[in-house]
């Protein structure tokens, strides 16, 4: 069990998951440090408010990162591949922050990756994932948390104006069922494993709390916003030359793809939601 009399350390809490990891945090009344590249920034100055401590860390700075991760119970990370340097500054990122955290004496970390990082996917994002898996492996105590395709995904085709027919589109054939998982349950499935690193076995799980086809999708999009919606499957041809995204929309309609276990999810986040709940509860989306 975590000691949680020293902080979490969250990276990444301005955005999407990590601020999913910091709102389940603290309704455990868990003490948080949030360390962001700049700790005056709009996001940061809020998350201090609500009694984060906020320290400034940058992922490519080993010192700043070990400073910061002085003391702490545990922490979690995620990683990114956007930006000019791409998976490849993705791994060097996510390797500083591994042997920073080694460094400071981190008891233990939760890593966000990728459904399928381990199943040699070929996808470039999810092989870079990997290779911060593994370096996290060598050095710290860690769990991996396995997330499955963002509902959140589909939210700017979702908020479209008008109420006329919604046309959702992805390179996905309509029939070719889909493994996905809210922001939210991440963060409270990450929270639970930060504090009991001992509530699953073994060292990794992936995350999902529905599986439905585009086609499904659609239906359900129709009933939830009461409004006629339909999905129309665009070919890969539509991502250019984006090989990244062409080899993941690939391996999407290859069945199974993901493989995440519902069961354990559900153990970790008892209330987590399906796609049906998760568009009726739906809010303003935070950027990753």
């Amino acid at each position: 069990m975590t000691d949680l009399q020293q902080p979490i350390a969250v990276i990444g809490a301005t955005g999407q998951q990590g601020g999913g990891v910091v709102d389940a945090l603290l309704a455990r009344k868990q003490a948080v440090r949030a360390l962001v590249r700049d700790a005056d920034a709009t996001r940061a100055r809020a998350l201090r408010a609500r009694g984060v401590e906020v320290v400034a860390a940058d992922q490519e700075n080993g010192d700043s990162l070990r400073r910061a991760l002085t003391g702490v119970a545990a922490l979690f990370l995620m990683t990114t591949f956007e930006g000019a340097d791409g998976v490849e500054g993705e791994v060097r990122r996510g390797v500083t922050v591994a042997d920073a955290a080694a460094h400071a004496g981190v008891p233990h970390v939760v890593y966000s990756s990728v459904g399928g990082a381990e199943r040699a996917t070929g996808i470039p994002h999810f092989e870079s994932k990997r290779r911060v898996e593994r370096r996290l492996g060598e050095v710290v105590p860690v769990t991996f948390v396995r997330p499955t395709f963002f509902m959140e995904n589909l939210e700017p085709q979702l908020a479209g104006g008008g109420g006329g027919e919604l046309v959702l589109r992805l390179p996905l054939p309509g029939d070719v069922p889909l493994q996905m998982i809210g922001v939210r349950d991440i963060g409270a499935a990450a929270a639970r494993l930060l504090i009991a690193p001992d509530a699953i076995d073994g060292d990794a799980v992936e995350l999902a709390g529905d599986e439905l086809t585009m086609d499904q999708v659609a239906e359900r999009v129709a009933s939830g916003l009461g409004r006629p919606a339909r999905y129309e499957g665009l070919p890969v041809d539509v991502l250019g030359d984006d090989e990244d995204m062409r080899a993941m929309f690939r391996w999407f309609a290859t069945v199974p793809a993901y493989r995440a276990d519902f069961a354990v999810t559900r153990h970790l986040v008892p209330d987590v939601r399906d796609f049906a709940a998760w568009l009726s509860g739906r809010g303003p989306a935070r950027r990753s």
